[in-house]
């Protein structure tokens, strides 16, 4: 398959910016993007790259360790290669990295089950130790994973770092420096204080103290370091990394007394989530865990690839700043008629859930940030119900990305669709007020029985959606999330999981039910029918013509142009390829031409013994009939059944025959 030019495009730009943006972030005080938005820009190369494996480079950052060398520090040759991780982000990702442990181990005529040793991921800056004769002689930075920055004289500063272990023994080893985090915010408010820059994070002040060319600034500093892995030993190596942890440990080295073994992907899991909840009130960063293959044996059959190892993955929490792309910008309306924008973006996992939409507050809000539809942005969640824009990557930009002004009209808006600027604010409103309750009935109605047939999704419920800028828009609906609706009052797990499964459930619409729901002018379920069983698919419809549409029989030329004006109006189109990208359109089947009820117009009321009225206009369409919805000198008769209301009274005023449903079954010959 041949690699689209887009795909070509997006990943060069992604290697480039993410290489630019690694050695900022091992160099820099200030990288200019969190780790977080890193991983996500990372995450989506390799997901290039795994569709589409030709767009693999050899200098790849997926294929690579790749670090900055200050040339003020000593270089060190590393004696071990060091090596980095590849991440998970998800449950899916762990479990597909246990099966190919799996198939690694089989391959290698292994058996076993393989068991896992799991380590709370320190955000820290990597440090490799080496002791001498007991004697530590060396402490150094990953660097490029084969050249690193001697910075000895810093760590021997840390208190928690012997200078001697207490046998005389060569060892290597690794771990991570890391700040505390109390430390860290008494760092920065003396920085600021004193006019300095503060720091982006714990982690890279952490990796600013351990770099430093002057110990006294290290010494001042809570630094503090976890180690975990056995490079060399002039002993015999541990047999698992249980034992390794025990043996790092019993030389007086400091090690993380947090960490789990199993053979049970669902226990990794659960310790993963259990962090997830508790990282926050550890005194150092942590973004994840590591699971690592305990056994030696199994490690050594797995081995390696040109980055890291096959027996070990970082599994990340989920990230509260990701990065994504801006497909398009749309409007909402609020109760006071205020109108904000809202941007669409290719969904994304942020804080652990799914998000496709976010708000952009205003117009000013826009203008500062540049924000333009096809941009690269960061996105953040950090307790807000809808997650906010706070960065633009702008060297992710092609000269495609267009430029997004607000509109002076919108269907959104009664009367003309008018916009005006609230005077002496940012906001802007409908001119027309009462437009919030105008949207809420077209929501209303594409949500409602006789059009996609939402459950849950009740005038009220659509209200209090708009009301926390959550829809403004049909397609809105389907970017629902239950984190969203649970932080909406009256929302507990069972009704938004109910509201969440119907909306799955509308996904696969027919086309005549679709059509009503879009609220086109003079288009109600009789028309849409015919519509629907002419052109068979949204596309042909879309597609179709003004003659076209007034050569439908039953149409007319009104009811044709109010259609074809509708699909050609440019935000009805967005808005149909925004809706197109969740609902499934069944194709519609031609409505018959004959049959007993060929050419006639009935009328379907009251409650019936048997049949719904759904079900008895159904059976009226399959008979050649036209179920229509008033009762007029046309009509050819009533079928009535209890509680019949004005409709049985017009037909008698009219002398229009009335029959019951054992008639009606007798003359489909049921």
């Amino acid at each position: 398959m041949a690699v689209p030019k887009e795909s070509k495009e997006r990943a060069a730009k992604l290697r480039e910016a993410i290489k630019e943006y690694r050695a900022k972030y091992h160099a820099d005080e200030d990288p200019g993007i969190s780790s977080e938005a890193l991983d996500s820009l990372k995450h989506e190369l390799a997901e290039l790259e795994r569709e589409f494996p030709e767009l693999v480079t050899a200098d790849s950052p997926t294929q690579t360790v790749v670090g900055q060398i200050l040339p003020e520090l000593k270089k060190v040759r590393h004696q071990v290669p060091q090596w980095s991780l590849d991440d998970a982000f998800d449950e899916g990702d762990l479990r597909a990295f246990h099966d190919r442990v799996v198939r690694g181990l089989s391959k290698a005529g292994i058996s076993d089950r393989p068991s896992y040793a799991c380590e709370l991921k320190i955000d820290g800056l990597h440090i490799v130790l080496t002791y001498e004769g007991g004697e530590l002689v060396t402490a150094a930075t990953r660097g490029n994973g084969e050249v690193g920055e001697d910075v000895t004289h810093n760590v021997r500063t840390i208190h928690s770092v012997p200078t001697f272990l207490p046998e005389r023994t060569d060892l290597i080893v690794e771990g991570e420096v890391y700040l505390t985090r109390s430390g860290f915010l008494a760092l920065n408010r003396k920085r600021a204080a004193a006019g300095e820059m503060v720091f982006a994070n714990p982690r890279n002040a952490a990796a600013g103290s351990i770099r430093q060319l002057d110990s006294r600034i290290a010494a001042e500093r809570p630094l503090g370091v976890f180690l975990y892995d056995i490079d060399a030993y002039s002993k015999e190596m541990p047999p698992s990394q249980k034992e390794e942890l025990e043996s790092i440990r019993a030389l007086g080295l400091p090690v993380n007394p947090e960490f789990l073994c199993t053979d049970s992907v669902d226990e990794i899991l659960a310790y993963w989530k259990s962090w997830e909840k508790k990282k926050d009130k550890q005194d150092y960063q942590i973004d994840g865990i590591v699971v690592k293959v305990n056994d030696r044996a199994h490690q050594e059959a797995l081995g390696y690839t040109g980055k890291g190892p096959r027996f070990a993955i970082a599994l990340k929490f989920p990230a509260e700043q990701v990065t994504t792309v801006i497909e398009d910008i749309s409007l909402q309306v609020g109760r006071t008629g205020v109108v904000t924008p809202v941007a669409h973006m290719s969904p994304v996992s942020v804080a652990g859930t799914v998000v496709a939409r976010a708000t952009l507050h205003n117009e000013d809000f826009i203008r500062e940030r540049d924000i333009r539809i096809g941009d690269t942005v960061v996105l953040q969640k950090a307790g807000d119900i809808i997650p906010e824009i706070v960065q633009v990557l702008k060297e992710f930009r092609t000269g495609k990305e267009k430029v997004w002004r607000f509109p002076k009209k919108s269907p959104l808006c009664g009367g003309d669709g008018s916009i005006e600027r609230v005077p002496g604010t940012a906001a802007h409103r409908c001119a027309v007020r009462g437009s919030f309750a105008e949207q809420e009935r077209k929501l209303a109605h594409f949500a409602s029985r006789g059009a996609l047939d939402i459950d849950g999704l009740g005038g009220k419920t659509i209200a209090l959606l708009m009301e926390h800028e959550l829809v403004g828009t049909f397609d809105d609906f389907f970017d629902l999330t239950r984190d969203e609706l649970l932080a909406l009052p009256g929302f507990k797990d069972k009704s938004a999981d109910n509201l969440l499964a119907s909306l799955e459930k509308a996904k696969d619409t027919p086309l005549d039910r679709l059509l009503v729901g879009l609220s086109i002018d003079h288009v109600g379920e009789e028309t849409a029918r015919v519509l629907a069983a002419e052109f068979k698919t949204i596309d042909a419809l879309m597609h179709a013509s003004r003659e076209q549409l007034r050569e439908v029989k039953g149409i007319g030329e009104v009811v044709a142009d109010f259609v074809y004006e509708w699909f050609q109006d440019a935000e009805n189109r967005v808005l149909m390829e925004r809706l197109l990208k969740h609902v499934r359109v069944q194709k519609a089947e031609a409505l018959p031409v004959t049959g007993p009820f060929e050419g006639l117009s009935i009328v379907v009321t009251g409650t019936l013994p048997t049949y719904s009225r759904e079900e008895a206009e159904a059976l009226i369409r399959g008979a050649g009939g036209t179920a229509a919805s008033s009762v007029s000198g046309k009509t050819a008769f009533v079928l009535a059944g209890e509680s019949a209301g004005s409709k049985l009274q017009k037909a008698e005023e009219l002398g229009v025959a009335i029959i019951d449903e054992a008639e009606f079954k007798r003359r489909l010959g049921l």
